[in-house]
């Protein structure tokens, strides 16, 4: 084994095997001709001989790797590992990319390598589309280091009774989503989305909670059975509800709605800010049937009258008129405005080809992040017109497939 002493002699050693060039310092010359350097030491935490690579003699000159070995036998000397201290760093160095790593881009990265293993293309979409709904507008933008059992449950909480079986699905991706960061290095400790001997602390049991029979809203899979049935009533409320439910509409903008505000050429009911929750002027795009049930409104058909008429003349449907009907239908204790929830979810789990901004522009909810709202400048009126158009559909068959089961 030749002593190495100038970058001369390092360049032109061509003997297979060690060559030492300083203390603990040494040029490994492989059979193929490659040299790279190494540090041999002996480890004060394990007292075992221990080699670390320091890289190619093409990448890190003789000067360079002496350098480093200095740096090595400090680490030494001072009772550390060299090697476990190259790998503290290195994780601490992921840990530091992590803090500008958001939850949503490590759940579009988690979801991207998950793909090629779900025999069914649509999970990807329903993945992207329930995180979409209820975790993104929570802690989406947020680095994924800074996810806690706090953000959690203020994702899935509000919907953990109410729509068990969505907040489930919501729960279990999250705690994915950081298993995937975790392995990627992202992130340490305890999975905050983590069920057993965690949020089942916190929350209702999942046996008790679908117990419950009692749901605000109608589950997207029995709207049209329910759509069904309430073509079996008659009046201005059983037209009143179907238009509202094909709308997406809230029970006051659907009461409220006069014949000035519908334009029967265009297919558009334009509601005034004035009327809105949100105080914006709002374009609600008619689907066929949507169109079908104002076609057969043969009430006065004045620009001041209202489309729904009560039973007084001159006024509108009452605030309790469409929950009076629901309670005759004996369909269970859902409430008018449930089926905005109701389309909600259709629009999460089936509706795969509309993005979340367009179901959200259907609802028109408020955008409450300033960013967002500035990039947000049409109302898409015909590419919401195509998602009415399929939740139209949805609610029109009058019999439905067994649902595929969604893979985990």
């Amino acid at each position: 084994m030749a002593f190495l002493k100038s970058a001369r002699s390092v360049e032109t050693v061509t003997e297979i095997g060690y060559h030492r060039c300083d203390r603990g310092l040494y040029l490994q010359v492989a059979r193929s001709g490659t040299k790279s350097w190494l540090f041999r030491y002996k480890s004060p935490v394990t007292a075992k001989q221990r080699e670390m690579g320091l890289g190619s003699l093409n990448l890190v000159s003789l000067a360079a790797a002496r350098d480093i070995a200095v740096e090595c036998r400090r680490q030494v000397l001072s009772g550390l590992d060299p090697l476990e201290e190259r790998a503290r760093n290195k994780r601490a160095r992921h840990l530091e990319q992590a803090r500008s790593i958001t939850f949503q881009q490590a759940a579009e990265l988690c979801i991207a390598s998950k793909k090629p293993e779900w025999k069914n293309a649509k999970h990807a979409q329903q993945w992207s589309n329930t995180l979409n709904a209820y975790a993104y507008p929570v802690f989406g933008d947020l680095s994924i280091s800074d996810l806690d059992t706090d953000l959690v449950l203020k994702a899935i909480e509000p919907i953990w009774i109410s729509k068990a079986e969505t907040a489930s699905r919501v729960r279990q991706r999250i705690e994915t989503v950081w298993d995937w960061a975790r392995a990627r290095k992202y992130v340490e400790g305890e999975n905050p989305a983590r069920l057993r001997g965690h949020l089942d602390k916190i929350l209702a049991k999942t046996a008790k909670v679908k117990r419950v029979k009692h749901h605000a809203a109608v589950p997207y899979k029995e709207i049209a059975a329910f759509i069904t049935k309430l073509r079996g009533r008659k009046g201005s409320s059983a037209l009143a509800m179907e238009f509202m439910i094909l709308t997406a509409g809230r029970t006051g903008e659907v009461r409220g709605a006069r014949w000035q505000e519908i334009d029967l050429t265009t297919k558009v009911w334009t509601i005034p800010a004035d009327r809105m929750k949100a105080g914006k002027e709002h374009r609600v795009p008619l689907c066929d049937r949507a169109m079908q049930i104002l076609n057969s409104m043969t009430s006065n058909r004045n620009p001041d009258e209202f489309v729904f008429p009560g039973w007084k003349t001159g006024t509108g449907l009452s605030d309790g008129a469409m929950l009076t009907l629901l309670r005759k239908m004996d369909v269970g204790p859902y409430t008018p405005h449930g089926f905005r929830s109701t389309f909600r979810d259709w629009a999460a789990e089936k509706a795969h080809q509309f993005s979340n901004e367009t179901v959200e522009l259907a609802l028109a909810h408020t955008i409450r992040n300033k960013a967002e709202a500035a990039y947000r400048r049409g109302d898409q009126l015909e590419r919401r017109r195509e998602l009415m158009k399929a939740w139209n559909d949805y609610t029109d068959q009058h019999s439905q497939s067994k649902e595929e089961e969604y893979e985990r």
